[in-house]
């Protein structure tokens, strides 16, 4: 299986998908060349994207690919699905499963500045979540933060009290009990966000139904495959000394071996 995303994000993925399916061997790909994505236009992450996955796909043999990444999911799957055979599995942001649990119908959205401003998120809202208010904030600043993080760099939380209290700050946030994390480098800031939280506001991603998706898509293939020991690889698109400090962190998700394309 491959699991990509522009930078340490969809290991937040990656992570449940292997709680899942513990028996599948992953190849995380992370393309920190290019990192991050959600500055780049349109036509321009498009064409990165098909570059790197045919790159990557030419040089491991996987069945299924997961774009653990709101922002190439939204503006790459397409492209992909129609130029690739191979099963593909994209991000979208879990307003609809946020708005069923919802109680009171006030649900926040925290994602990157594009996912916010990106009309296929309007969509989702628009038909998922009609009936609930809705309160996005868009941070470039928490994808920083949880690169740091996976670095074993000392976060400065005074940044992620701030952007809470940014959120809480908003009409109607006194009500709001359920949060969307609407990038996939959220969920390992989840810690973090929690104590910066009040404690009745649940957190939700799109991770476990990534995996559960995964599941279904594999089964056939895993029933016709023999019983053996996982083995997982990092693959970055730039040797960086900051791909390097990584190390430990990726060793957490039972990743031991590194790769570089330098692409």
């Amino acid at each position: 299986m491959l699991v990509f995303d522009s930078g340490v994000g969809g290991l937040s993925v990656a992570r449940e998908i292997q709680q899942r399916l513990p028996q599948v061997s992953l190849v995380y790909a992370s393309d920190n060349a290019f990192f991050p994505y959600g500055t780049k236009g349109e036509s321009e992450l498009i064409a990165r994207v098909d570059l790197v996955i045919r790159t990557l796909l030419n040089r491991y043999a996987v069945d299924i690919l997961v774009i653990a990444c709101n922002t190439a999911s939204t503006l790459a799957l397409p492209h992909l699905r129609s130029q690739l055979s191979l099963p593909i599995v994209g991000v979208v942001p879990a307003i609809k499963p946020a708005a069923i649990q919802s109680k009171t119908g006030v649900i926040g959205l925290l994602a990157t500045p594009a996912t916010v401003a990106r009309p296929y998120t309007h969509e989702l809202i628009r038909e998922y979540a009609a009936n609930c208010n809705v309160i996005s904030l868009g941070s470039s600043e928490l994808v920083q933060l949880a690169e740091q993080k996976l670095r074993g760099e000392t976060l400065d939380t005074t940044a992620i009290n701030a952007i809470v209290t940014e959120l809480l700050s908003a009409r109607h946030a006194d009500r709001m009990d359920t949060l969307v994390l609407a990038c996939t480098h959220f969920p390992l800031l989840r810690e973090e966000l929690a104590k910066a939280l009040p404690a009745h506001i649940n957190m939700v991603d799109s991770g476990e139904a990534i995996a559960r998706r995964v599941d279904f898509l594999l089964t056939d293939t895993l029933q016709q495959t023999a019983p053996c020991a996982a083995t997982h690889i990092a693959v970055f698109t730039k040797a960086t000394k900051e791909a390097e400090l990584l190390a430990p962190a990726l060793a957490g998700f039972g990743i031991y071996q590194q790769d570089y394309l330098n692409i």
